[in-house]
């Protein structure tokens, strides 16, 4: 039986440019849960990635990645995001007062 990924669609969902301001943020920290996971396991920074090794050149602070690496995780950081709204939820920011 072959695997067949049923994302749920979001095409139409469109972020509110505040959110919108928050894509590099996320993105970061995105990389940083992910590095953190990977070290906790054992992994340490090679060239190459290497499972056997536990090496991974991935492993750098975000401002290190190449476009492409980080492309991803501001994908996954948007993705998320509309699908919360498409399931009906809302995201604001709680402005505190002082």
């Amino acid at each position: 039986m072959t695997y067949k990924p049923e994302p749920i669609v979001t095409t139409e969902i469109e972020l509110p440019v505040e959110i919108l301001g928050l894509k590099e943020e996320l993105a970061r920290n995105i990389h940083e849960v992910w590095a953190s996971q990977r070290i906790e396991q054992g992994w340490i920074y090679g060239p190459e990635r290497n499972d056997r090794k536990k090496t991974h050149p991935n492993l750098v602070p975000y401002e290190k990645l190449t476009e492409e690496d980080k492309d991803y995780d501001r994908n996954t950081a948007m993705e998320t995001l509309k699908m919360i709204l498409s399931l009906g939820f809302k995201i604001e920011k709680n402005i505190r007062k002082e």
